[in-house]
């Protein structure tokens, strides 16, 4: 490996450095900067990744990184690499679950919910409802048609698309734009940036250093990018061979035929159908026919 930091857009970079109870320090500081001073975390408790429907036959939810602040808020946070076509549903879906966790069993319940904010981090540029907005950050909630009033601010949802984000280290102003600019650019810095000198960042910095891992990190890392390198050269692979027929249909059959391809990787790696599932949306009964 020639890189000197690890890539936050794999699995095994996003939950280093955002997923550990050792380097929450890393998702609270990024937490308080999206929010524009909105939010004031001091601290989080990370919970269970792993959610289970009410049924036995339902479909679980497994996320990159679920937690709660010091005031019962909840957090989910995905990385995305992979564009795919029911997205936001899956996102709606995903809040579904620490909303109706709240519930209390038994006795009385007046219905009173803590809020829900549900993050996506886009390694794609989400077109669809987003492709007139001119900005890569997307605050969702829902609201009365129209006085375009919020009508529940309980409930969020936050798409940010990376590759939209394009300043350059002389124009990081708030704490957001440097980590953003983290978020594109670790995997390829060669050492830190001047401009990123907050005490935050000495730790992100310690902790993304690849020549600092154990021959169990190196390995487990080197797996995870290597699944990253093949879902994206899947993708770029079909929908080059889709563009160049120049049919709008032909792209969206490429994007099809570039998931597919992903998920006949994942599977001749050996990685569970579960995993698969939740990596590129498609369902365990498609799965088993590819």
């Amino acid at each position: 490996m020639t890189e000197k930091y690890i890539n936050p857009h794999t699995d095994f970079g996003f939950k280093r450095l955002f997923g550990s109870e050792f380097n929450k320090e890393l998702l609270i500081s990024f937490l308080n900067a999206m929010f524009h001073g909105e939010q004031n975390v001091q601290d989080i408790t990370y919970l269970n990744s792993e959610q289970l429907g009410d049924r036995a036959d339902a479909r679980r939810a497994i996320f990159d990184v679920y937690c709660e602040n010091d005031k019962g808020e909840k957090f989910i946070v995905e990385m995305q690499n992979v564009y795919q076509e029911f997205f936001k549903d899956r996102t709606i879906y995903y809040s579904t679950f620490p909303i109706r966790e709240q519930a209390h069993r038994g006795g009385d319940w007046d219905f009173h919910l803590n809020p829900v904010y549900t993050i996506g981090l886009l390694n794609f540029n989400f077109a669809e409802g987003l492709q007139n907005a001119k900005r890569w950050h997307h605050e969702v909630k829902l609201m009365e048609v129209d006085t375009h009033e919020v009508f529940y601010d309980k409930l969020t949802y936050i798409y940010v698309e990376i590759p939209k984000f394009d300043k350059k280290e002389t124009e990081l102003v708030t704490m957001y734009d440097k980590w953003m600019y983290v978020l594109k650019n670790l995997s390829v810095l060669m050492q830190r940036p001047a401009a990123l000198q907050e005490r935050v960042f000495t730790r992100l910095f310690e902790q993304a250093e690849i020549a600092k891992f154990d021959n169990q990190e190196r390995r487990l890392y080197e797996d995870s990018v290597n699944a990253y390198r093949d879902i994206v050269n899947a993708i770029r692979t079909a929908e080059k061979k889709k563009f160049a027929e120049g049919r709008a249909e032909g792209r969206a059959e490429g994007r099809a035929e570039g998931i597919i391809e992903v998920a006949k990787t994942m599977i001749n790696k050996g990685m569970s159908a579960e995993l698969v599932a939740e990596v590129t949306g498609l369902s365990l009964d498609e799965l088993q026919r590819i």
